[in-house]
């Protein structure tokens, strides 16, 4: 049986906190062909761009512009894969939220319903100008080769889509379950570290939260003070 589902705030330098999680990728089946139009070519476009980020981490293309494609792929899908944290709260009805042990609960609850509220804001935005992107995108369709550009803004559309209903959902229905936890306290001193001198310490409180990606998400996203 699964266990509870988890999110962390992470400190991320000053007054500022971020969700996450290290969420499983989305592996639900292919939509029957009795569901909407809508859902069956986006999950054929979620196919299509998984491919296409596998292609780019082989590392495989030849040529400049083939390399480049790869990287940028490979970044987008590293951005696109933090959006699972909301993702993960579509159909919860209880979560745990870890959170700094030197944050009182009061403190903790007013910082998750300011993201989850800014969340919200954000994706619905995001949800109308991909829709309006994609829309334009079609101009590609007669260019040689995938259409990797409608492939991707599909993909962030449905991504925003989700995060939007994660979001609103946590504000709406989901029950929360505070826990202190002393290894993110740890994290939140040291933003001002420089990042060579925090490696180890970092690393060693990502393998105790058992968070193997937690070490790059920190270091994206600590910002130090001025």
């Amino acid at each position: 049986m699964m266990g509870p589902t988890t999110v962390f705030l992470v400190p991320a330098g000053g007054e500022r906190f971020e969700l996450y999680s290290e969420a499983p990728d989305d592996s639900s089946p292919a939509p029957a062909r009795a569901d909407g139009f809508v859902r069956r070519c986006a999950h054929s476009a979620a196919v299509r761009w998984h491919a296409l980020v596998e292609a780019a981490r082989r590392g495989s293309a030849g040529g400049r512009l083939a390399r480049w494609r790869d990287t940028v792929v490979s970044r987008l899908a590293e951005t696109i894969a933090e959006q699972r944290t909301l993702w993960a709260l579509r159909d919860k009805s209880s979560v745990i939220l870890r959170c700094p042990s030197t944050l009182e609960a009061d403190r903790a609850r007013a910082i998750l319903n300011a993201l989850l509220a800014d969340a919200r804001r954000h994706h619905l935005r995001w949800l109308v100008v991909d829709m309006i992107l994609f829309i334009a995108s079609g101009i590609l369709f007669f260019v040689p080769g995938p259409n990797v550009v409608a492939y991707y803004i599909l993909f962030r559309l449905v991504g925003h889509l989700q995060s939007w209903r994660g979001a609103r959902r946590a504000i709406e229905a989901i029950a929360w379950v505070f826990e202190p936890d002393t290894g993110l306290a740890e994290l939140a001193s040291l933003v001002d570290v420089p990042r060579e001198a925090r490696a180890p310490r970092v690393a060693a409180i990502a393998a105790r939260l058992n968070l193997p990606r937690l070490t790059r998400f920190f270091d994206r996203v600590a910002v130090p003070s001025a």
